[in-house]
């Protein structure tokens, strides 16, 4: 097994050669420099080739063509419906899922032929999704057996204390790379096995099909139950505690802890992340016939997409929550500080998989928009960085935004959303500045356990997402973490890790090094303004809270069994 003790073997130093890098036979679309080896990118022949990236994620959903440079050309994007039918319960539609990624192929497909191209231009499609939402259906008739559970939803609290009592419990970590708690998908299909009928009935009658929400697209997409395409990447399969981390196979002590049944349960099949036959085709519409060959779960894409190749970098995406993915090379290591072990991807053609640590926030962009829709902060989101700067600083106040307990590196269950200093001085502004900083805090807390675990010190954080167009919020950032903030312009890094895996696939490019240009123009760098001590007062308050907000929901209060 992985461990976490720290050596060069584990996390080799940034100059050393790139993980996973082993390219097929022949050159990409690239010329060499005057240097004589450096590929740099042909940009005229790459401007001809066109991917499609499906981005499915938390609250929308979007599709995104972009050129050989990694340049957007159109897209298109849907929200749909959050629901939340009870306290801490979050779930989707999964048709609405489908009807929302169908839109955005569409439409975008539409205005890609408006401006002049040929769907034929378009070589392939990759799929980036939200991950651990857990979908299950009939495998007979290819119908839903009930809304999807959102991965933030915390109903499963009650499981998760039950399941850390069993023999083993202790012992799953270091096979899958994640620990219990309500995140996974694991803990949502046992409760859903539990508490719908249905589902038990399809269960045991062995028509029981489970999915993440790339599997659920990738069955509709290839056309339903004709096809019967049931198939995930070692991204996604990582995120269900149900695949060995090392060998990226299900593993049956893990299938026997959670008490399923392989014959009685239809798991997807793991492939690689890019592979230019597994994932199929379209089967209708505008892209009908259209290669699927790219799938990543979408933190894993944003670190494909930030050129996260080289073991020791790092991406943080600020999406509905927060995700910081650090690249340990070719081998796992399971965490002894709060992170989980991941696939970060796997690109197939003999190149061997690369792993990386992760720390997941639960609430960041959700937060703000708990501040525009719950109490009427702000009329848009983007206006959070005004309202933060009408004041100098947050006035005192802290706020630890544990709407669905704290994720990464604290893993406390039984918190709730809570803000400290509240005093006659507080204003708005001072409340959306803590708002902002409680996910700059919690990245802080992830980089102190990713240096513990790795041995090693980031020295830039490259970032994307929608908060991270707020230079208030990423001035913070870097200002609490104490290393510059990298922020590209063009921060559809999601889609593009997707559309990169896809472009691999189908040989657009060949190499990891013919990428290293893609999207390097007019990034902006955050350095810190305040001084290390400056920032750790502040940190010290922020965890001071964090301890203050434990045990907030009894036991008899975290949901049913």
């Amino acid at each position: 097994m992985a461990t976490s003790e720290s050596s060069d073997k584990q996390i080799p130093e940034s100059g050393r050669k790139e993980s996973g890098i082993k390219s097929a036979s022949g050159s990409g679309a690239t010329t060499p420099t005057s240097r004589g080896h450096e590929p740099v990118l042909d940009e005229k022949k790459l401007k001809k080739f066109y991917i499609g990236a499906i981005d499915q994620g938390t609250t929308s959903s979007r599709f995104i063509i972009f050129d050989g440079t990694g340049t957007p050309v159109t897209q298109h994007q849907v929200e749909f419906t959050q629901k939340y039918p009870k306290s801490g319960w979050h779930e989707h539609d999964p048709k609405e899922l489908i009807s929302s990624v169908q839109e955005c192929i569409e439409e975008a497909t539409k205005k890609f032929t408006e401006e002049g191209h040929e769907v034929s231009e378009i070589k392939a499609v990759g799929i980036t999704n939200q991950r651990e939402t857990t979908i299950l259906w009939d495998t007979e008739t290819g119908e839903p057996l009930c809304n999807a559970i959102a991965w933030p939803d915390t109903r499963t609290t009650a499981i998760v204390r039950e399941l850390r009592g069993r023999d083993g419990a202790n012992e799953l970590q270091d096979i899958c790379g994640l620990p219990l708690s309500t995140y996974p998908s694991s803990v949502k299909l046992i409760w859903l096995m539990r508490n719908v009928e249905a589902i038990r009935k399809a269960y045991d009658k062995g028509r029981l099909s489970f999915g993440t929400v790339d599997t659920w697209l990738l069955y509709h997409l290839n056309g339903g139950k004709e096809k019967n395409v049931h198939i995930t990447d070692a991204t996604n399969a990582s995120r269900t505690m149900f695949m060995n981390l090392h060998n990226l196979e299900y593993d049956d002590k893990l299938l026997k802890f959670f008490d399923l049944d392989p014959k009685k349960i239809k798991l997807p099949k793991i492939v690689p992340s890019s592979d230019p036959e597994a994932f199929g085709s379209i089967a209708s519409g505008a892209l009908k016939g259209v290669r699927i060959a790219g799938c990543l779960g979408d933190q894993s894409a944003a670190l494909v997409g930030q050129q996260g190749f080289t073991p020791g970098t790092a991406k943080n995406t600020y999406g509905t929550g927060c995700f910081l993915l650090y690249n340990v090379g070719e081998k796992p290591v399971i965490s002894k500080h709060g992170l989980l072990a991941t696939v970060g991807y796997t690109f197939g053609r003999e190149r061997k998989p690369v792993y990386a640590l992760e720390g997941s926030i639960a609430v960041a962009g959700s937060g703000v928009k708990f501040l525009m829709k719950n109490l009427g902060f702000i009329s848009h989101s983007h206006k959070i960085s005004d309202l933060a700067a009408t004041v100098e600083d947050n006035g005192g106040c802290v706020f630890v935004t544990a709407f669905s307990g704290l994720f990464a590196p604290y893993w406390i269950d039984d918190a709730k959303g809570t803000i400290f200093g509240i005093t006659q001085h507080t204003e708005r502004g001072h409340i959306a500045r803590a708002t902002l900083e409680a996910t700059c805090f919690q990245t802080k807390a992830i980089l102190d356990a990713m240096e513990k675990d790795s041995g090693h010190k980031l020295s830039e954080l490259a970032v994307d997402g929608g908060m991270s167009n707020s230079n208030l919020c990423m001035q913070t950032q870097a200002n609490i973490i104490g290393i510059p903030v990298n922020r590209p312009a063009m921060r559809e890094t999601t889609a593009l890790g997707a559309a990169i895996a896809a472009g691999f696939a189908v040989d657009v490019w060949k190499e990891f090094d013919e990428l290293k240009e893609i999207n390097q123009k007019d990034r902006k760098i955050f350095k810190p303004e305040i001084s290390s001590e400056q920032s750790s007062k502040l940190f010290k308050k922020w965890e001071k809270a964090v301890e203050m907000c434990r045990g907030w929901e009894d036991a008899d209060e975290a949901g049913d069994s």
